[in-house]
């Protein structure tokens, strides 16, 4: 019995103890990380582009705007990209990849826009049977449904 007591007591102990020695290991993490290099990324990041305006070189100008086309090779930049940013001790996205990534999609997407669907209301025969329809079958279910209750025999 005094032996649960004593457990009890050195418990609060051992988790002050451990919480501590979390704390120290996640202090020591904090102090090991180094600040983002962002000329090394800027320096790096053109190479990406580069890689990718070869890769783009490959696909017709006019299929520029069918993703199906070029995912790979935009992948493969974006990757670089992430790759890159990283080696520099950058997060990624970040607002200088940001902007490099901007560019390249405004030298080969710019073109791309999408195009507005100009959407038009049915003619009037047609939204009237579309409304009336539900609105009928609706009538007959509550309709069949009252004369069943009422009709207790049948069932």
């Amino acid at each position: 019995m005094e032996a649960r007591g004593s457990r009890r007591r050195q418990l609060p102990v051992l988790l002050l103890w451990v919480n501590g020695l979390m704390m120290l290991g996640f202090a020591g993490a904090c102090q090991q990380t180094e600040l983002c290099n962002e000329s090394l990324m800027l320096e790096k990041l053109p190479t990406c582009g580069k890689s990718f305006e070869e890769m783009m070189k490959k696909v017709d100008s006019k299929k520029w705007c069918n993703l199906t086309e070029f995912i790979m090779y935009y992948d493969n930049f974006t990757q670089c990209t992430e790759r890159e940013a990283n080696n520099a001790s950058c997060f990624w996205p970040n607002p200088l990849a940001e902007g490099f990534i901007t560019g390249i999609h405004k030298q080969f997407f710019s073109n791309c826009t999408s195009e507005k669907v100009h959407w038009e209301d049915p003619p009037d025969e047609i939204l009237i049977t579309l409304i009336l329809i539900p609105v009928m079958l609706t009538c007959a279910m509550i309709t069949l449904v009252v004369w069943c209750s009422k009709r207790s025999d049948i069932l």
